[in-house]
């Protein structure tokens, strides 16, 4: 049969007579076995894989716009070879330049425009390529795809970011960080874009240009940078009690992660689940780390804003290429329709979290971050996210914060990236094939041979639509019931601020709550309008009369009695306090990934390094041999022992926790050491573990902290078999918070 005689017959039928036929279609598109893992290695070039396995068709959709200039002679963007490019084409060496020289006009003008508008927020960020595994069929729930089947690995990309900030802010800012998620199905991309609290500061996406104006720096000066401690934000806060929550998330050691392995990741919103029946639940995202949560202390961050501004990034850099591949889980909240209003808060108002005590998280796939990029700009740069782009079984609620988000995202990529072709770029490619109408504008690559429109009779009427299945059909909207008048207003379901703020603080163990009165002083101190400051403190007796006291005291502000007997919200759904709102109330931190320094320098106990050495490697601790200068030390048994770096190079703020072996002639030589002992009082300011093996012990004198300074995590022992123990347990407690009050006096 003839291509016309084809498309004339079939140009009115129906595309597709039932959901088998949708289906069989699709098969032959997809390869059944795309998503599963390819057995070879990943290619070659920095931060790729080099291990089998870890690759996936997502990388081979990439490979063709890899490029290797290895071996490779210069040439132009045109593929021209070049045979100088030192130095300008010139009539006589010191001559004038020649309009002719093409290739100083490409490469300069190229240059001229390497960068893009950088994003409003979230711009600065750091990403990875991993792959996404469910555990078991979600098929009741939903019947998206990349859900069904456990052997399956679905390709993702993620990018984390602070908010605030440009691009070239410092990671350990006091920030909500986002955490968004690309996940690359047979059904096409499904994005999944959150943060790193499960809620947002506002209701509303009309409000969020003027929250975000709020939260940057003052217009009239652009400071601060990559901070919220400034008049404009709280001015905001003041004035917006529906922000009091997620400010409070803001204030809390959240605001200040150990490391981005070490956050949870939330899509804030809810989200339908549709499964192949056509029956749809509510649903929250949720992805909890492996590596568990932790923070800094705020001492700590400030200094790492200053000595190492990218700790954050380089952090998540290394533990990919050492192969302490970070991983979450992926959780889910679901809430069947019927319980859609049985709680005292809206499950729609974007500002409530649903507490996991009464809808509990099921776990039912894990994330694994295996790859770094191969160039920042090209993928994590040029990533585009977007919460419209959602798959067949997975939907919208009436979140308005989430419907302004679906427009708002699409709307800035055409912006930062040119135009409307911006998910041809290699990063945002999806797997599954792109038929479709849409032609032209900047930037096209895909080039396309059939009718533009539909219906056609020039291409058989394809593409076209491809009707709603059980399995493998066209994505659909939830036939949800809607009917009202239109009106701008908000819905009094939304009207409660206080009652999940009081939860959260409630559900703080004691340092932590420590930490927010001390944040809330912190910022509100950076504001200059004493009127701006008590509004702040007058929200928070609406919270807790115990929290309002201790900030307004740190800010010398005078509470009422009528503020102080002001009565305070109920609990909610009943619900007193929720461990999992906490960091550290559910237990034990994961050791394994940490950093350790051993502070050594010549006539070390080579026995002791090595015992130190092989018990921290039998928990996945990464040991560090810090001397006073590079290159080797020689032990006191003449062995020599490879230094990893300087003492006054590499500061205790970027390692867990630090030892000190024995060996009379290093000791000495550390006792008179500025660095060595300042490493030892700021990890003891910072509270972390400490282990000083025989008569390192020594140090602590030199060091100027007194025979009292010894608690559960500064462990004193005669050998270092006998340290280990009792110094990993330390570390499994992330923080001695038990010294917090002491290492208060102790000067950094």
């Amino acid at each position: 049969m003839t291509k016309t005689s084809a498309t004339k017959s079939s140009l009115h039928q129906a595309p597709f007579t039932d959901g088998k036929a949708a289906e069989a279609h699709y098969e032959d598109t997809v390869p059944a076995d795309a998503y599963k893992l390819s057995p070879g290695a990943g290619p070659a070039g920095p931060g790729s894989l080099k291990t089998p396995g870890n690759t996936n068709d997502k990388l081979k959709d990439m490979a063709p716009f890899r490029a290797d200039g290895d071996g490779m002679g210069l040439t132009t963007n045109l593929g021209v070879k070049m045979a100088h490019n030192q130095n300008t084409l010139k009539a006589g060496s010191r001559g004038p330049s020649l309009l002719e020289d093409f290739h100083f006009h490409e490469k300069l003008s190229h240059f001229d425009s390497e960068r893009i508008p950088e994003r409003v927020v979230h711009a600065r960020g750091t990403g990875a390529h991993g792959y996404f595994q469910v555990y078991e069929s979600l098929a009741e729930y939903t019947k998206a795809d990349f859900l069904q089947d456990p052997k399956a690995r679905t390709p993702v990309f993620i990018r984390i970011s602070t908010v605030q900030g440009f691009r070239g802010s410092p990671d350990t800012v006091r920030d909500i960080r986002g955490f968004a998620v690309k996940l690359y199905t047979r059904e096409g991309n499904f994005d999944l874009v959150g943060n790193d609290t499960p809620v947002f500061f506002i209701q509303d996406a009309i409000k969020f240009p003027d929250f975000v104006h709020a939260v940057k720096p003052e217009p009239h000066n652009e400071v601060p940078q990559g901070q919220s401690a400034h008049d404009s934000f709280w001015d905001y806060v003041s004035l917006q009690p529906e922000t009091l929550h997620n400010v409070m998330w803001h204030m809390s050691d959240r605001g200040i992660p150990r490391s981005l392995r070490m956050i949870e990741g939330f899509g804030i919103h809810t989200y339908r689940l549709v499964n192949a029946e056509g029956k749809s639940c509510f649903v929250r995202f949720h992805w909890k780390p492996i590596y568990g949560t932790s923070s800094l202390i705020w001492d700590e961050a400030q200094v790492l804003t200053g000595r190492d501004p990218d700790f954050h990034r380089r952090d998540l850099w290394q533990a990919i290429e050492e192969g302490d591949y970070p991983e979450f889980e992926l959780g889910l909240q679901i809430i069947p329709e019927e319980d859609e209003h049985k709680f005292d808060f809206d499950i729609l108002d974007a500002t409530k979290l649903i507490p996991e005590a009464l809808v509990p998280v099921k776990i039912v796939g894990k994330m694994v971050l295996n790859r770094n990029p191969d160039n920042f700009f090209a993928e994590t740069e040029q990533v585009a996210f977007c919460p419209a782009n959602i798959v067949p079984g997975i939907d919208f609620s009436d979140d308005p914060l989430l419907q302004g988000r679906v427009f708002s995202y699409v709307d800035t990529q055409r912006h930062r990236l040119g135009g409307p072709n911006f998910n041809e770029l290699p990063i945002n490619r999806p797997l599954s094939p792109v038929r479709n109408q849409q032609r032209d504008g900047r930037y096209r690559l895909q080039i396309d041979v059939t009718a533009n429109y539909e219906p056609n009779s020039i291409s058989g009427n394809w593409p076209r639509e491809v009707p709603e299945a059980k399995k493998n059909g066209g994505f659909a909207t939830y036939p949800q019931k809607s009917e009202g008048k239109k009106v701008r207003e908000r819905s009094p379901s939304f009207a409660d601020y206080f009652s999940q703020p009081r939860l959260f603080w409630l559900s703080q163990t004691k340092p932590e709550q420590r930490h927010i009165v001390d944040a809330f002083s912190f910022e509100l101190g950076k504001v200059g309008r004493p009127y701006i400051r008590e509004r702040i403190v007058e929200l928070l007796t609406h919270v807790d009369h115990d929290l309002a006291k201790a900030v307004a005291a740190n800010l010398g502000i005078a509470l009422s009695a009528e503020q102080l007997s002001r009565k305070l919200p109920k609990p909610v759904n009943g619900l007193e306090k929720d461990p999992a709102l906490s960091l550290y109330a559910q237990g034990k931190q994961v050791v394994k990934s940490r950093r350790v320094a051993l502070l050594v320098a010549d006539g070390v106990s080579g026995k002791s390094v090595e015992d130190v050495c092989k018990a921290l490697k039998s928990e996945g601790v990464h040991p560090q041999i810090l001397a006073p200068h590079m290159g080797v030390v020689v032990s006191e048994e003449g062995k020599e022992i490879m230094v990893d770096g300087a003492i006054d190079g590499t500061p205790s703020v970027l390692v867990d926790a630090v030892i000190f072996p024995d060996g009379e002639q290093s000791l000495k030589m550390l006792e008179k050491n500025g660095a060595a002992k300042y490493c030892l009082r700021q990890a003891y300011k910072h509270l972390k573990p400490l282990g000083l093996v025989g008569e390192a012990k020594r140090m602590l004198k030199a060091a100027g902290l007194s025979e009292d300074s010894q608690d559960a995590g500064l462990v004193l022992e005669s050998d270092a078999q006998k340290l280990m123990k009792p110094f990993i347990e330390a570390m499994k407690q992330h923080r001695i918070w038990a010294r917090e009050d002491k290492a208060k006096d102790v000067a950094a």
